[in-house]
């Protein structure tokens, strides 16, 4: 297996088009995380990004937030999360990332966090409600301390100078760059405005790579998103399609598939 630190780096060097698929931990049933990280690393996924169910997911929408909940409802905690992810590394070897809320993480107790996350596995944090000058005054030397990346949003909203301190900051790892300024789920195709957002960014010539997330569904909107950025983020398709399955794994192999 390939050092935590090195895992994105090589991935980024490697591949274009990455495919990132998100979903929630505990849902459907409360012991799927595993199997399913399984079957996306078998299908191809490039990289996963595992959800921290929270009651209260600001910028997720219903579908996500649905699926938090039944997450929830099913007994899912970090606690049980991380005992889940103990062994994952003997069956994947492709980047894994928590995405959720930093309330949960600061209940759990951040270096607490931090240290069972390494101890999994894990590679990067996604916290979007994270401020940035907490992060650089507080979290930072102990997510180095972890070996932990934390990938930051923008937004078309994001001003320039920010943009420019998040590239400083993520290019060991990559930008998460939001589509839009709504909340996740799918959406047809994308606007005029979006794809104005998308080539001002990219004329920004940033030196971090770009996975851009929000609203891609299909492989129409995945290759499109990838004509501006290294790759895309797949979530609440996905989620949909895990609520309907009634076989995981080979419908998590036929979605995949579908999207190359």
């Amino acid at each position: 297996m390939q050092t935590v630190t090195h895992r994105l780096q090589s991935l980024f060097a490697a591949k274009r088009n990455i495919l990132n698929i998100y979903f929630t931990a505990g849902f459907p049933q409360l012991q799927d995380t595993v199997r399913i990280i399984r079957a996306l690393s078998a299908a191809g996924a490039d990289m996963i990004e595992i959800g921290m169910p929270f009651s209260d997911p600001l910028a997720d929408g219903p579908t996500i937030q649905q699926s938090s909940q039944q997450a929830l409802d099913n007994g899912m905690s970090l606690r049980l999360l991380f005992e889940q992810l103990k062994d994952i590394r003997q069956y994947t070897d492709v980047p894994l990332l928590l995405m959720g809320y930093l309330n949960p993480v600061i209940q759990f107790g951040v270096e607490n966090f931090c240290r069972a996350a390494q101890e999994v596995g894990i590679d990067g944090l996604i916290l979007p409600d994270l401020p940035m000058h907490e992060y650089l005054s507080e979290y930072k030397p102990v997510f180095e301390r972890y070996g932990l990346f934390n990938i930051f949003l923008i937004t078309p909203q994001t001003a320039e100078e920010r943009i420019r301190q998040i590239d400083e900051l993520s290019q060991e790892s990559f930008i998460y760059m939001v589509s839009s300024a709504s909340t996740t789920g799918a959406k047809q195709g994308f606007s005029d405005e979006q794809r104005r957002y998308f080539e001002r960014i990219a004329a920004m010539q940033l030196k971090s790579p770009k996975l851009i997330g929000f609203g891609i569904s299909d492989r129409a909107t995945f290759e499109g998103a990838c004509r501006y950025a290294e790759g895309a983020i797949i979530g609440s398709a996905f989620i949909n399609l895990l609520s309907q399955s009634t076989d995981l794994e080979t419908d998590i192999q036929q979605f995949v598939a579908a999207l190359r």
